[in-house]
């Protein structure tokens, strides 16, 4: 990989968002990982000096469902590019009144409802259990929620998100649950992609933008896919002017401890595990398994 086409900190972008604005000096990188391409091309700049690498979840022309994206390798592709952050847009349903439609949420906590995805690098032949208590980088978190602030932006630090399999939306009585749960926003692609990227030690923070308030509202209208689409191109256009203050922000050197996410998690003994996977797994495990 060349020195032009690493970068320090990655955005994947959400339904709406299929390219960055603001980047100079711009080339795209095609990546092979053992686990299959990444959702599309990643396009790696300059913004402001910073080197940012940008991925589109679902593809360009929004190709792959929630349950389809190649997670595992689009964490993996990045993490070989050299990310140690990633910011992730997406669009949510909210489950409480305050959080209204064009809002942001900076959720800190995660309920896992998928169960059709792989949400680790270590299924065969090595056994690693990272923790997970605190799911997103609160260092990164706190960067894009100033940088909010900043913008004037009606945003929310903090919040618990629901991550569904989808791709349908929620019936009313799973939205109720959710609620009676005490959680704050639905979506359907935080996971597992913040797992990943706690396994791959790169920090991992949401700008979760509210579209709709689900179905559970008793005086909104339920959700349909045009409010979605309506208050997503708005959100996007916030989320554009928000990248070119949080990127920059993000630029100083790592002060938490999502670098070191591997360092005790890795249960199997070195010489049990195969040569083979140590070199696939390389850019993830290679400073603790070389």
């Amino acid at each position: 990989m060349s020195m032009e086409h690493k970068a320090t900190i990655a955005v994947i972008g959400g339904s709406g968002l299929y390219e960055m604005d603001g980047l100079t000096d711009v080339d795209t990188v095609d990546v092979d990982t053992p686990f299959g391409k990444p959702s599309d091309l990643i396009t790696v700049g300059e913004l402001e000096g910073v080197k940012v690498a940008f991925l589109p979840r679902h593809g360009k022309g929004h190709r792959f469902g929630p349950s389809q994206i190649p997670v595992r390798a689009n964490i993996y592709a990045l993490k070989t590019l050299g990310v140690e952050r990633i910011i992730s847009v997406s669009a949510v349903g909210s489950l409480k009144e305050e959080l209204a439609p064009l809002n942001l949420v900076i959720p800190n906590q995660l309920i896992d409802r998928t169960r059709l995805r792989n949400g680790t690098f270590f299924d065969t032949d090595i056994v690693v259990h990272v923790a997970m208590a605190e799911p997103f980088c609160s260092d990164a978190s706190n960067v894009v929620y100033q940088s909010a602030q900043a913008l004037d932006i009606n945003v929310h630090y903090g919040g618990t998100m629901v991550v569904m399999e989808g791709p349908a939306f929620s019936t009313k009585a799973e939205s109720l649950m959710y609620r009676s749960w005490g959680a704050d926003i639905i979506g359907m692609t935080a996971l597992p992609e913040a797992k990943l990227a706690r396994e791959a030690e790169i920090c991992y923070a949401t700008m979760a933008w509210v579209t709709d308030y689900d179905c559970w509202h008793q005086s909104a209208e339920s959700v349909t896919v045009d409010m979605v689409i309506a208050n997503l191109v708005k959100n996007v256009e916030t989320s554009k002017a928000m990248l070119q203050q949080v990127l920059p922000a993000l630029s100083k050197k790592r002060n938490c401890s999502c670098e070191f996410a591997l360092r005790d998690a890795i249960i199997t003994q070195k010489d049990q595990i195969p040569e083979d996977l140590k070199q696939n797994l390389a850019p993830i495990t290679g400073k603790y398994l070389s």
